[in-house]
């Protein structure tokens, strides 16, 4: 909004009527650390005086030094080693009279030529469009607007075309809503122009099955399992943009404790759609999320593009029912008690598997609960006595 009400103030010096003097040269544009000679030339019917005259810059003004009188109604200013402007619309350089009266303007362009834009990366969602976005040249973007152009062909025998929905995804970014062919590759760049020239990026070539990315998996919940307090159960639901392509998949899950903002991560899920996250706190809320990757769409031997997380979802772990007050077993109690629980796992193993050789998680959980059940019950009876023997001492 500053940038255009100055550019208006600009035009509106330069092509009002009503000035009674010209500058030359109008509205220059010159690399930065160029000198510059410029003219204020009077109505000579207005009878100023030359030597009354004065010169701003962007509001200041410029020391007499730099002033010498031409004739009668002109007087030059010289401005050596110019520096970039300081807004993209330019630079203000005003000549005034001796009341401090505006008799004329020009607007000052000072930059760099555009460097070519480079890290040129595209994706696609659900294979239905294309977005892409770079990264701009460096110091020759502060001084002077750069127009981006984003620009696409099929590989082979395609004409030029134009993107035109920009900044979807940030200020260097353009969107490709349709019309775009798979199985064939594209040739992408972009071309960059300012006052001073324009350049071109190197071309890119990418073929739409290999940069697809899709929504995060969808009805993702959370939940406990059974009575077991360092777990949770998650499942989720596949993309439904790609059940109909032919495609696999993989996935992460991440999760954090209520309280944090630490995220720990899972890499390892594969193309399953269902997870155990173990050694959880007892009584803890946890937030979940999902993502998934598609790869391999139609064939193709490019990675494909991670999605965004799912919303997250929260389950709480169930708290431990261990006794306050009841101290831990030292050392020696710890091997005495995990020798005691081990031959109370086989023994009920035996009792309970019927003879499979596989001891599959499921059964590992029945046993945990069973020992969960089985330290509250003799937690409990330690309560009952602690509490007796403390009625009988008062």
């Amino acid at each position: 909004m500053i940038g255009l009400l100055l550019l208006w103030i600009c035009t509106l010096i330069v092509n009002s009527l009503t000035h009674p003097a010209v500058i030359i040269p109008q509205d220059p544009t010159l690399t930065i650390g160029s000198s510059l000679t410029a003219s204020c030339s009077v109505d000579p019917d207005l009878n100023l005086k030359v030597e009354d005259l004065f010169w701003t810059l962007n509001g200041r003004r410029l020391p007499a030094e730099l002033y010498k009188i031409l004739n009668s109604t002109s007087l030059s200013v010289v401005l050596n080693n110019l520096n970039g402007s300081k807004q993209q619309s330019g630079d203000n350089l005003v000549c005034h009279g001796k009341d401090g009266r505006i008799l004329a303007g020009s607007c000052l362009y000072v930059g760099l030529p555009p460097e070519k834009p480079t890290n040129i990366t595209c994706w696609s969602k659900n294979m239905k469009d294309l977005t892409c976005k770079w990264i701009p040249g460096s110091e020759g973007e502060t001084y002077l607007h750069t127009n981006y152009t984003l620009k696409y062909k099929l590989r082979w025998y395609g004409r030029d075309n134009t993107c035109l929905e920009y900044h979807t995804m940030g200020p260097y970014s353009c969107h490709i809503p349709k019309d775009l062919a798979l199985f064939t590759p594209y040739e992408i760049w972009v071309e960059a122009s300012n006052r001073l020239g324009s350049t071109t990026s190197d071309i890119i070539t990418l073929d739409i099955l290999d940069v697809v990315t899709t929504d995060p998996p969808s009805d993702v919940h959370v939940s406990r399992v059974g009575d077991l307090e360092d777990q949770l159960s998650v499942r989720w639901s596949s993309p439904p943009a790609l059940k109909d392509f032919l495609f696999q998949d993989k996935y992460q899950i991440r999760y954090r404790v209520e309280d944090s903002t630490e995220w720990k991560v899972v890499d390892d899920v594969g193309n399953q759609t269902s997870c155990r996250l173990a050694g959880l706190k007892p009584g803890t809320v946890y937030f979940v999320q999902v993502r998934c990757n598609p790869f391999g769409i139609y064939g193709s031997k490019k990675a494909g593009i991670w999605s965004d997380w799912s919303n997250p979802t929260a389950a709480s772990t169930p708290r431990s029912e261990r006794i306050t007050g009841v101290c831990d077993p030292k050392s020696g109690e710890q091997n005495s008690t995990l020798r005691r629980e081990l031959k109370q796992f086989f023994g009920w193993v035996k009792k309970h598997a019927y003879g499979c050789s596989n001891l599959s998680i499921k059964l590992y959980d029945q046993w945990r609960v069973w020992l969960q059940k089985s330290h509250k019950t003799r937690n409990q009876v330690a309560e009952k006595e602690n509490t007796k023997e403390a009625k009988l001492k008062a």
